[in-house]
Parts: structure tokens; sequence; C-alpha cells
């Protein structure tokens, strides 16, 4: 059964990738006419896109990238920002 949830209810939200990794926690949707567009995603302290992004705050997450929303929102690696070992090594 199909279980409907209000966008206010996603705020503060965690969001993992589907290799369960700690993506961030959702900080804003982004609404087009009546359709979910998009999520804005904070980078929190001990999370994967912290890592990533270094001083950035977060990233707009496209709605399609988005495999599960419940407790948590489960996202596609796709959505992950390119990130490899030499790049650390290089900083």
């Amino acid at each position: 059964m199909l279980k409907m949830k209000r966008i206010t209810e996603t705020y503060d939200m965690k969001v993992f990738t589907d290799e369960g990794d700690y993506f961030g926690d959702v900080e804003e949707s982004i609404l087009t006419q009546n359709k979910v567009f998009g999520w804005r995603v904070r980078a929190t302290k001990n999370s994967f896109l912290n890592k990533v992004l270094g001083s950035a705050k977060g990233v707009i997450v496209p709605h399609q990238l988005v495999k599960s929303i419940g407790d948590i929102i489960i996202i596609s690696k796709a959505a992950v920002p390119s990130y490899s070992a030499e790049e650390e090594e290089a900083v």
C-alpha cells in the first residue's frame, strides 16, 4: 500500500545512498508547479557529502535519483559527486 507523507515531514530527514553511506540531511524540497523537482541536502559533520564537498554546504539531488522515502530517504549512487582516493591525497 502506498503511504503518503507531507513534504514538511521530510525536513531534517537522514539521506543515505543505496550502498548504505550516510549522505546528509534534507534541508528543503524544491517544487515546480505541483511536483517535487529535487531535494536540497545539507552536508552534515559526519556525512560522506561533507568529505567530498569540503567547504560547500550541500547539494541539490534531483527527485529522479530518489529511490525510497520512509523513515529515511534512499538515493541512487549516481547522485554522489565523483570522489576518489587520489583526490584526497592531492589535498
